[in-house]
């Protein structure tokens, strides 16, 4: 079954550079992404759409536009790149969606799962044709949270997936599409998502926060917001090794300058060996 991806930019938003690189100094990591005067970096949130002859597959789908301002205030959201601009971009409206496949549930990966409804009393699925993709271990880590995660779990990105009838839960090791497999990982957060997919005899894996750019693929650089730290830097350290020897190309959620890479083994660990778009790949 042919298949074909593209890149969908929902737009920037910003995060504080030192929450996002965890104990490595600014002195160092202020040359990676540049902080604002009030230490935010500039971040991007990309999602990726894989089109077969009879699916369309969103994988997440950024921080939506049901927020109040004083949400948006703390997030600085910026740029010209929306949800609804990008896929029409595409060639598609989010009614074409036929699968919503969330990595995880923190707010911006999922956020623009649910809309307002057209009188704004209620909230609605704002893909109103397609099943959302989640995982029965992290939906519970989600919907009970603990105290340090609960700000990024916001009931109403969440719980009207399951009030519409239209969740679905996939397991570890599942190809829930075509080439589409499913790899597990615990240090960001309870049982995150990672899709590997097969295009042209190459796997691409959509990152999501285990990498969130390629400023994050130094063993040491792991961000504040995950839970387990020390699992991430296990999770990073098996993966990037698979990835370097297998040629694996990685595209970026967070990164606002790159939206792939691939890597390279050296004497000092894996490094990146070119950044490049998903466009130089199809």
């Amino acid at each position: 079954m042919p298949m074909k991806l593209h890149s969908i930019n929902t737009g920037l938003f910003k995060l504080d550079g030192g929450a996002m690189f965890g104990v490595v100094p600014k002195s160092i990591w202020n040359k990676l992404n540049p902080a604002d005067e009030n230490n935010m970096c500039t971040w991007a949130l990309r999602c990726l759409l894989v089109e077969y002859g009879d699916r369309l597959v969103l994988i997440d789908n950024g921080i939506g536009e049901k927020q109040d301002e004083k949400f948006f205030r703390h997030y600085f959201l910026h740029g010209d790149d929306t949800l609804d601009k990008s896929l029409h971009k595409a060639g598609f409206s989010k009614d074409d969606v036929t699968d919503v496949f969330l990595t995880h549930l923190h707010f911006d990966h999922c956020g623009g799962s649910i809309q307002w409804n057209k009188d704004r009393t209620d909230f609605e699925p704002a893909f109103r044709n397609a099943t959302y993709w989640s995982n029965e271990r992290h939906w519970k880590w989600a919907t009970i949270p603990n105290r340090r995660e609960k700000a990024s779990f916001l009931k109403e990105n969440i719980l009207p997936i399951k009030e519409s009838g239209q969740l679905k839960f996939t397991t570890e090791g599942a190809e829930p599409f075509p080439g589409f497999t499913i790899m597990y990982t615990n240090g960001h957060t309870d049982a995150m998502m990672i899709p590997h997919i097969r295009y042209n005899n190459k796997t691409i894996v959509f990152m999501a926060d285990l990498l969130p750019s390629t400023g994050h693929i130094p063993l040491p650089y792991v961000m504040a917001y995950d839970m387990f730290p020390l699992t991430t830097l296990d999770e990073k350290e098996k993966f990037l090794a698979k990835a370097a020897a297998e040629d694996y190309i990685l595209f970026f959620e967070h990164d606002p300058f790159s939206e792939c890479c691939s890597l390279q083994q050296t004497e000092k660990g894996v490094t990146v060996k070119n950044k490049f778009s998903l466009r130089e790949v199809l």
